[in-house]
């Protein structure tokens, strides 16, 4: 079974050097949130055991791809899962079932599951905010191996990123931040074994809809 990937390690190394600037972000700020709506907006609450983090998401640019998140997350799919990779200065991910249990190491990054029953289609529209931005930091997309194979993996990207729009994005980090930095920042097993050293858990991800700001 072929591993869900951004592309091989290789090619995302060689993409993270054309864009290597750092953002103009303090450690630990909120990052600027965009395409909410006029009165509300959903926020996924996910706590590790590094710390909490919060991701809005972006469900009028990502329709289909937040509601599989949102009705997994609400089913505690999630929950009890590892960030399984970390690839430092470029992006973590989870979001693989097979990553609960350590006996199955050698096969994380190769599970995941959609509502759909199965694998289901990109949303890459680039006139929406989202694919007008880009992979900038925090933003939050759909892990894959290929076209049109999402199922429940996603990655956060740790630094402006210069990918190809070829991963659905559907949110991005507005709180927590320094949490991110910190689980970007594990020693990992090796240069050719992205997965942490030390088990970084996702203890339990929420949904939350608040007002949205008036400013």
């Amino acid at each position: 079974m072929k591993s869900c990937i951004l592309f091989s390690i290789i090619a995302l190394t060689i993409s993270f050097n054309i864009s290597r600037g750092q953002p103009a972000h303090s450690k630990g700020a909120t990052v600027t949130s965009q395409n909410t709506s006029a009165s509300q907006r959903e926020i996924a609450v996910l706590q590790t055991s590094m710390g909490t983090f919060r991701i809005e998401l972006y469900r009028k640019d990502a329709p289909k791809t937040v509601e599989n998140f949102v009705k997994l997350a609400e089913k505690k799919y999630f929950d009890g899962m590892r960030v399984h990779r970390v690839v430092k200065g470029f992006v973590i991910q989870t979001g693989d079932p097979n990553s609960r249990d350590p006996a199955k190491a050698g096969l994380w990054g190769t599970g995941g599951e959609s509502i759909y029953g199965g694998e289901f289609e990109d949303e890459l529209d680039p006139r929406t905010p989202s694919a007008k931005e880009g992979y900038k930091r925090g933003v939050v997309a759909m892990a894959n191996r290929g076209p049109n194979t999402n199922t429940s993996q996603f990655f956060v990207c740790l630094r402006d990123v210069n990918l190809p729009l070829q991963y659905s994005i559907f949110g991005k980090v507005v709180k927590g931040w320094d949490v991110v930095e910190k689980i970007g920042q594990v020693e990992i097993v090796g240069p050719n074994d992205t997965r942490p050293k030390k088990d970084i858990m996702l203890k339990k991800v929420t949904i939350k809809r608040e007002k949205a700001s008036s400013k």
